[in-house]
């Protein structure tokens, strides 16, 4: 039996240490992970032989700190996570100090290096007391991590900055005590390629401090950024109530919304959070769901009704079961889907992956031949500025971050719509898909039966007095609107339900039939007609009918302008489905299809060239949404739905689709530009630096240029705008 285990890692400082970690946990038995550097995760599978503790310690003798995912279930993980929070932005503050002062200290150095004007007498002395700690304090990090990865016959991102600086560092030190470049009045005019002339006379102090300090900024936005990502996925979980009003022995008790038990009935007062999923046990109120759904109208809710955790009590005192509780809640199962895909890798994040795994090694060789070719052609001072550029300006930090960086913001920025992406994979189906299809009941229309029409209101009286003894949905729509327009209904005695053909009762004397049309009767109605007898005479009829969402028009505007071909399918009479059809704008109608056969329709239109989108929210949709190519589940469907789809929608608004179509596209995009832009710039700037036309500062920022490139373009994604508040 295999099990999953999450493990936060730290101590990571590029896609390469992410691969390294990979690597070793996937060389152990029982065992396939996943590392992913953006979000600092480790996704493992593993066999019931393999704990958390083994794993943990294959991550240290790495050279890496490993801790286990806490379970946001329990009121320990919400500690750890706060603590977490605390250890996150020590980390952030630690950062941007080491960044700031270096790039202070460093302004001087680059001022000096670049205007000979500034250049007075012994300057290089001054000059080397400002990069001393600059290199040594500010590029620690890359040197103990260079020194760990040494230790385990690797190399990453930090090596290529460590050698270099430290190369142009220990050279400018041998300049200026064993060469000329101490002497007073020395001069050292600045170039935008490598340098030239006499070796010995040549410091190098400008490239070790700048490229030292303008990494540590690239890595300090980097990780700023990283972190503002994944608030998103923090803000989800921040959510959740932290103490609820339990009822125990009939008083209310508080205490910690992570010792609620399946069961349990607890109190919600107006302007407190629903602690957990549950059922309404007494009281009435109107529910505020905007933080979940994106839906700003509250939802009534009364005694029997389901409500869900994190949403607010605007008005009433509720009392409420708990249905489920800690992992089970439909918050935490968002949190998890959020946190599953933003963990998983996309097929092109693998492939920049295995490039970056070699692509250190390969530099490093790359650099020692142009030191070599340099010695024959331009002399040390040429080779050894273009050796060190080779190693700064190739790191290969943009392209590991191109993909994750944008999966985490768009799934992030998804999830505040309340729409939660499976995976990565996901993405690449949302370009291909050109059909859409779309059960109707609950998905185009409400899913909940009207009254459209009645003869007048003595008949719909009578009708919805029977019918109020019967639970069948057009009963129950008949009986609440017989009740609305007419007030109390009558009471009804003799109540006989007769299957396939009505009710019969007895109401104030007389014996009152509701049924199925008489075969002398017809109705041209594209909806439910019932007809109305008393004492054995038809005196009326009554018409029922699942009316249309009011956004489902304005969606299937919008998937055409995507390109798509909307087409409804229903188990409902043609009549029906045509004038649903008719009322949204879809042309093409699969109807009188029973719940089985709605997997061979999807079948029938992929064998037709189609690559299909199905969205739905019944248990008879599951086999078509796990069969479409992207299935695609209302949340207020059922569960059996939801697990067979590759995308959920926690609002049943049809126009949330259109919102997840577009913004997973828009994702996609985002991480071709990024992975276009960072295999561009390591193509173009090699070269470059090999051929001495990079000077080593110029390279150190160029180099924290392509990283924080990448980054912000996947933070555009977080100003996604929805149709829904836009249209």
């Amino acid at each position: 039996m295999s099990n999953l285990i999450n493990l936060d890692i730290q101590g990571m400082t590029c896609t390469a240490c992410a691969n390294r970690i990979e690597k070793k946990l996937n060389r152990v038995d029982g065992v396939e992970a996943s590392v992913n550097f953006a979000t600092e995760k480790a996704q493992v599978t593993v066999t019931d032989e393999v704990s958390a503790d083994d794993l943990i310690s294959v991550v240290e003798k790495t050279g890496y700190n490993a801790s286990p995912v806490p379970d946001p279930s329990d009121q320990a993980a919400e500690d750890e996570e706060t603590t977490s929070g605390t250890s996150d932005h020590d980390e952030l503050d630690t950062m941007r100090q080491r960044a700031f002062i270096s790039i202070a200290l460093a302004v001087p150095v680059i001022a000096l290096a670049m205007i000979p004007a500034l250049q007075f007498t012994n300057w290089q002395w001054l000059s080397l007391t400002l990069t001393a700690p600059i290199v040594v304090w500010g590029g620690y990090p890359f040197h103990r991590s260079a020194a760990i990865n040494a230790r385990n016959g690797a190399a990453n991102m930090d090596t290529l900055v460590s050698m270099g600086t430290l190369a142009a560092f220990l050279w400018s030190l041998y300049a200026l005590f064993f060469g000329t470049a101490g002497e007073p009045g020395m001069s050292h005019p600045f170039s935008l390629t490598a340098g030239s002339g006499d070796a010995a006379g040549n410091i190098y102090l400008e490239a070790a401090a700048g490229v030292t300090a303008f990494v540590l900024l690239g890595k300090f936005l980097e990780h700023r950024s990283k972190k503002q990502a994944g608030a998103a996925l923090r803000a989800l979980m921040e959510l959740g109530a932290k103490d609820v009003a339990v009822l125990r022995g009939g008083s209310e008790v508080r205490i910690p919304v992570g010792q609620l038990t399946v069961g349990d009935e607890f109190v919600v007062r107006p302007g407190e959070k629903i602690a957990t999923d549950g059922t309404v046990v007494a009281g009435a109120s109107a529910v505020d769901e905007s933080m979940l759904t994106g839906e700003s109208v509250p939802v009534e809710v009364t005694e029997g009704s389901t409500v869900t955790g994190a949403t607010v009590n605007t008005s009433g005192r509720l009392t409420v079961r708990a249905t489920n509780v800690g992992a089970d809640t439909q918050l935490a199962q968002m949190a998890k889907m959020v946190e599953d895909a933003q963990a998983s890798k996309a097929s092109a994040q693998r492939l920049a992956d295995k490039i970056s795994g070699v692509f250190v090694p390969l530099v490093i060789l790359l650099a020692i031949a142009t030191l070599i070719a340099w010695l024959f052609v331009g002399g040390m001072g040429h080779a050894f500025g273009a050796a060190v550029a080779v190693l700064v300006i190739a790191c290969p930090c943009a392209l590991g971050l191109a993909t994750p960086m944008a999966l985490m913001t768009g799934t992030g920025r998804a999830a505040k719509e309340g729409i939660l992406i499976s995976g990565p994979e996901v993405l690449e189906q949302t370009r291909r898909v050109d059909t859409i299809v779309l059960d109707k009941t609950g998905t185009v229309t409400t899913g909940t039966m009207t009254v459209v029409d009645y003869t007048d209101a003595e008949v719909l009286r009578l009708a919805g007095a029977v019918e109020n003894a019967s639970e069948h949905p057009i009963a129950t729509a008949i009986a609440r609107t017989a009740a609305d327009k007419t007030g109390q209904l009558p009471e009804v005695v003799d109540f006989v339900n007769e299957p396939g053909e009505g009710v019969v009762g007895t109401v104030e004397n007389k014996r009152v039939a509701v049924g199925r049309l008489s075969d002398s009767a017809s109705a041209d109605s594209p909806h439910t007609v019932v007809e109305v007898r008393v004492d054995g005479e038809v005196v009326g009829t009554v018409a029922v009918a699942d009316t249309v969402k009011p956004t489902s028009t304005r969606a299937i505007s919008h998937f055409r302008e995507m390109g798509l071909r909307p087409v409804l399918l229903t188990g409902d009479s043609a009549q029906v489905a045509d004038s649903v059809a008719r009322d949204v704008g879809i042309d093409d109608v699969i109807s009188e299809v029973r719940p089985a056969d709605k997997l061979s329709e999807i079948e029938r239109l992929q064998k037709e060239g189609a690559t299909v989108a199905m969205v739905g929210d019944g248990v008879n949709d599951a086999a078509a949404l796990a069969q479409a190519d992207l299935g695609i589940a209302m949340g207020t469907g059922t569960d059996v739905a939801i697990a067979a789809s590759d995308m959920t929608l926690v609002r049943g608004d049809l126009l949330v689709t259109v919102d997840a179509l577009a913004l997973s596209r828009r994702t996609l995009r985002n991480i071709k530009q990024n992975l276009g832009w960072a295999f561009g710039y390591n193509t173009l700037a090699l070269p470059l630096a090999a051929f001495g036309l990079l000077n080593p500062m110029i390279a150190g920022v160029a180099m924290a240029f392509s990283s924080v490139s990448v980054v912000t373009n996947a933070q555009r994604l977080r100003h996604f705008k929805s149709v829904i508040n836009n249209s």
